[in-house]
């Protein structure tokens, strides 16, 4: 019963995708659409089944579906294991995904290439499942690269538009890039235990000591667990591989939606949260992590501050809250990462269909430029993205309030200066989020008359996933209240999964209520500063053309699109120009001139083939002859 829940659970998405190629057409949309959403839905209410018996029994299932890879001492089964972690992880992938299907039913009903959306859309699904629910790296990297193809896919889904396909493009070749250094890290470990799989590998790291322990695996641990972050960087967009994420912002909505809240994007912290015995005994590369994600935060939340695609300000947002999730991780505050990933998963999934239903109404216009004045003709968009702007600006009692404020404290225990740069970024979200509220809601309407009288609020299928995600962001921090308001059920749940715990604080105790209280004071902050200047002074962002100096230099992304372009595009565009026109040429005629030379004493051999008796008894008397004269000279 156990193992067919399993397959469900892994195989109904896929099912659906099956579907969806081979039958979604001649189905027509309503029913692909159904089919693509039901898929997803039977994977949640299986994960939340198996949720209730761990919550119960307190007992991982673990299932092997067959033997895998035998080399030498090195066995990798096809494993599942349904842990405290995955189990989470699973609720959130399918939930959420589920209302981003059922969201897509309408968004998508006039795009006559529906059934190949859903067919990926539930493909995108079933490999984040596997990537959860794998007992072993390899099991992952299935579902790691799975979800990498299907961001290929989804990016550039109307590939009819060039920069579409190259965004597409972008997102998968700087993901490889990452994977690399996860598939080596990968072989490091099987190459040290001998084993891929997660709990054999924390066994045998949990007596490791650097002064007694194999010299080999003390200089190869670090090596091994830098690699994996490299994996980390490039799926979950942190520097320098993040700049694929904003581009990401070429496919339809859902799919923003669905990387950016449930699925791609959060596989980097589930993957180095279930490492996280192999992380804790390398402090080193958790200073790394720490700092990368500090400045990933705050750079990105700066870039995001002049941004005026409603979308990008929304990417943006989403590499600089990833940066917050891996200082926490670095600083080994597993738990608290996690929290913030679901409460994020929350709020952003709400936000980015808030913005698709705002494009939605505006056909196609993302420019916040050209919004305005929205939110009596959308109060129900207005309504839940003010919700979860609340939520993503950490204001009290909204879910990022107590998730973000988490990271914070545990910055300033750990590091002040990277509290000061997780809190700077803070503020910065505060301000560009409402700064996009502002735009877009508020004031005079600024488009097109032909926009304006078509306006109109999104219909039930579109407005019933961001109601139930704006109440997710509403009450999605109760999962980890700290004492004495709450029991920190997130932190007890996780304690089986972390080799370290971090420790709980009352609000009471020590500096949290102050450190809560600055972190609440710098969000209101933002948010004044962002009223002052889009509603009190009633400012609109100036066209590209006009905008000048470090403004400018922010609203192109630092130029980091054009440094990497120049250092590294370029070059390699110029080697293979090298290649192609003179080196192929030079090799060609090399490789042609002995052909030809083979050619040619071949004519001149074969004229020797006369069909003359005389010439041949001729040529048979001087052979003889001359071995004759051989033999006797030679003795």
């Amino acid at each position: 019963m156990e193992n067919s829940l399993v397959l469900l659970l892994l195989l109904a998405p896929f099912v659906g995708f099956l579907f969806n190629v081979f039958l979604g057409k001649k189905a027509g949309k309503s029913i692909s659409g159904a089919i693509g959403t039901i898929a997803v839905a039977v994977s949640f209410v299986v994960s939340v089944c198996f949720f209730m018996q761990l919550n119960q029994t307190g007992k991982p299932i673990s299932v092997k579906l067959f033997d895998w890879i035998q080399i030498g001492k090195l066995h990798v089964d096809f494993g599942i294991l349904l842990d405290q972690l995955s189990l989470l992880w699973l609720l959130f992938v399918t939930g959420i995904g589920s209302l981003i299907h059922l969201y897509s039913i309408s968004y998508m009903h006039e795009d006559d290439n529906m059934h190949k959306f859903f067919a990926y859309l539930n493909l995108f699904i079933f490999f984040m499942i596997t990537l959860v629910v794998g007992s072993n790296l390899l099991v992952m990297f299935i579902g790691w690269e799975g979800v990498g193809l299907c961001s290929y896919l989804l990016i550039g889904f109307w590939y009819k538009n060039q920069d579409y396909n190259d965004a597409a493009k972008k997102a998968f070749i700087m993901n490889r890039i990452g994977d690399l250094g996860f598939l080596i890290g990968i072989f490091i470990l099987a190459s040290l235990f001998s084993t891929l799989n997660f709990v054999e590998m924390k066994q045998a790291l949990a007596n490791y000591n650097v002064k007694t322990s194999d010299v080999l695996i003390t200089i190869m641990l670090p090596i091994a667990a830098l690699c994996l972050f490299i994996g980390a960087t490039g799926k979950s967009a942190q520097l320098p591989l993040y700049t694929w994420l904003p581009d990401a912002m070429a496919g339809p909505t859902p799919v923003s939606a669905l990387i950016h809240a449930a699925t791609m994007v959060t596989a980097g912290i589930f993957m180095i949260t279930r490492m996280n015995f192999l992380f804790d005994l390398t402090p080193e590369v958790q200073n790394i992590i720490a700092v990368v994600g500090a400045i990933t935060a705050v750079v990105a939340a700066s870039i995001g501050l002049l941004q005026n695609d409603i979308k990008k300000v929304l990417a943006y947002s989403t590499v600089s809250q990833l940066g917050l999730m891996f200082l926490a991780l670095g600083l080994g505050a597993y738990n608290v990462a996690v929290f913030h990933v679901i409460t994020h998963a929350f709020f952003k999934a709400c936000l980015f269909l808030g913005s698709g239903s705002v494009i939605h109404a505006l056909h196609g216009e993302q420019d916040m430029r050209k919004m305005g004045g929205l939110r009596k003709v959308m109060p129900i968009t207005f309504a839940t993205m003010l919700i979860s702007t609340l939520a993503i600006a950490g204001i009290f009692p909204f879910a990022g309030f107590w998730s973000k404020d988490e990271i914070l404290m545990v910055a300033f225990e750990h590091n002040k200066a990277l509290w000061i740069v997780g809190s700077i970024a803070s503020i910065m979200t505060a301000f560009y989020m409402f700064r996009l509220m502002y735009l877009t809601f508020f004031r005079d309407f600024r488009g097109t008359d032909e926009q304006k009288h078509h306006l109109h609020e999104s219909p039930s299928l579109i407005t019933l996933p961001l109601i139930i995600l704006a109440a997710l962001a509403t009450v999605g921090g109760l999962i980890n209240l700290p004492k004495p308001i709450g029991n920190g059920w997130l932190n007890h749940f996780l304690e089986p999964i972390l080799a370290t715990k971090h420790k709980e604080e009352s609000i009471f105790e020590g500096n949290a209520l102050m450190l809560m209280g600055i972190a609440l004071t710098g969000a209101i902050i933002g948010i004044v500063w962002a009223y002052s200047k889009y509603i009190k002074q009633g400012y609109v962002p100036k066209e590209d053309s006009e905008i000048t100096g470090f403004s400018k230099t922010i609203y192109n992304k630092y130029y980091v699109d054009e440094v990497y372009t120049a250092l590294i595009v370029k070059p390699i565009n110029s080697l293979s120009n090298f290649f192609r026109t003179t080196l192929e040429p030079a090799l060609g005629n090399v490789v042609y001139g002995l052909g030809s030379i083979t050619n040619e004493i071949g004519n001149q051999g074969k004229k020797l083939q006369s069909g003359s008796i005389g010439l041949y008894l001729f040529a048979f008397v001087i052979g003889v002859l001359a071995l004759v004269s051989y033999l006797f000279l030679a003795q």
